[in-house]
Formats: structure tokens, sequence, C-alpha cells
């Protein structure tokens, strides 16, 4: 399976997740306990990520990183947006320096 294909699979299982109990799966008691749960999960998996860097330990860094893709995917799904749309402007900004992309954002 390509990897584009497993993220936007897995959007799809995280969306049909939102409207599910929260004692149903770990997914829909983070929509229930709302954004600020799901933020600071984001936050403690982006820490966790980084440590495992610093450790310089690969199969922690994977695991870490792939625990972190999925709960910015959940907070995508939170507002909505699939992942084509991060897909889309990656591709926007291919081949495009990331200075001159930097440069060019209005906020």
């Amino acid at each position: 399976m390509e990897s584009v294909d497993v993220l936007s699979k897995l959007a799809e299982v995280l969306e049909a997740r939102k409207g599910a109990e929260a004692d149903s799966s770990y997914v829909a008691s983070l929509y229930a306990k709302g954004l600020d749960a799901i933020l600071k999960q984001i936050g403690e998996e982006a820490t966790d990520t980084v440590m495992a860097a610093k450790d310089c330990d690969a199969e922690k860094i994977i695991y870490e990183t792939a625990d972190l893709w999925f709960h910015t995917l959940i907070l995508l799904s939170y507002y909505d947006l699939p992942p084509e749309r991060i897909y889309a402007e990656l591709q926007r900004r291919f081949g495009t320096s990331g200075l001159e992309e930097k440069a060019s954002r209005t906020s």
C-alpha cells in the first residue's frame, strides 16, 4: 500500500470515529475531550519525537513520529480537514526555496 494511501485510509477511520461513543475507542475519547486534549497529546508526541532524536534511536524516532502523525491526523479531522489538503500544500511548495516560500507568507 502506498504511503499516501495509508494516511488517507487512516484519516477515513478517524473521521468515522468522530461520531462514536467516547468509551468505544481511544480516538473517540480524544474527540469527546475536545481540542485541548488533542493539542496536549500532539505536544507530548512532538516532545517524545524530539527526545528520541536526541537519543539517536532510529526505532524510537520512527515509533514516535508515527504517533505524532497519527495525532496530527486527529487534529485535521477535528477541523474537517482531509490530509489531501496537506498533500496539496506540500505539492505547491515543491521545488520552491524554503526561504522564498516562507517570505511569501502573509502571516
